[in-house]
């Protein structure tokens, strides 16, 4: 695990929204520790070290409590609605060779085919991993891929160590030809939209008076 993960957590006895709103004030975020039958250990934690390591996805905490170390998951993240400012986490305790189900991100590389549209069905798998190895996302190429190619979750490469929980035969990514499909739609619509302007002339010159014949 990187040394950039490593915090000091203070524990604290005082708790509601007064309190957590005094440790805000002070740039610190609290957070409650909880898992393997233990009980809920109140701490709280730097502010700014913090938003640094939520920025990768599924951190794990290597949290110096009181001298003693302990690994946590981050389990929830609650923020302000309106200024997105961090105001409480949900750490689960983990263990060093203790695997974890979570969800990865699913993260596209490259270019398909000229001419195609990528979709991607699912953005995020479920993997068996160890706590302390979570990668941050699951890569998938789809360099040079043609029409009508699919990856399915049974085809994406996972890290060492790591299972598959998803379906595997979960849609990822579909490569269609809808780009060239698109302009037929545009050029049929455009066929319609004339020929509704052509009927309408018609009616239109039906429902104009007829010219007098001159008198003889």
């Amino acid at each position: 695990m990187a040394d950039d993960n490593k915090l000091v957590a203070e524990s604290r006895t005082q708790f509601g929204k007064g309190a957590a709103r005094r440790i805000r004030a002070t740039g610190k975020i609290p957070a409650v520790i909880y898992g393997h039958g233990t009980e809920p250990q109140h701490v709280t934690l730097p502010g700014h070290e913090v938003s640094l390591i939520l920025r990768k996805a599924n951190a794990v905490f290597d949290l110096d409590i009181n001298g003693k170390s302990q690994l946590a998951l981050v389990k929830d993240v609650q923020k302000d609605p309106v200024r997105q400012i961090i105001e409480h986490l949900d750490l689960v305790i983990v263990r060093k060779g203790e695997k974890v189900t979570i969800d990865i991100p699913v993260h596209l590389e490259g270019e398909a085919e000229a001419g195609t549209q990528v979709l991607q069905d699912a953005n995020t798998l479920s993997i068996e991993a160890e706590a302390t190895n979570i990668p941050e996302r699951l890569i998938v190429s789809i360099e040079g891929l043609g029409e009508g190619t699919q990856i399915h979750a049974s085809d994406v490469t996972l890290p060492e160590g790591s299972t598959l929980v998803s379906d595997p035969d979960t849609l990822v990514v579909g490569i269609t030809g809808a780009v060239a499909a698109d302009l037929g739609e545009s050029a049929e619509t455009e066929t319609a939209a004339e020929g509704e302007a052509a009927a309408d002339g018609e009616g239109a010159a039906d429902d104009a008076p007829a010219a007098e014949a001159p008198a003889e």
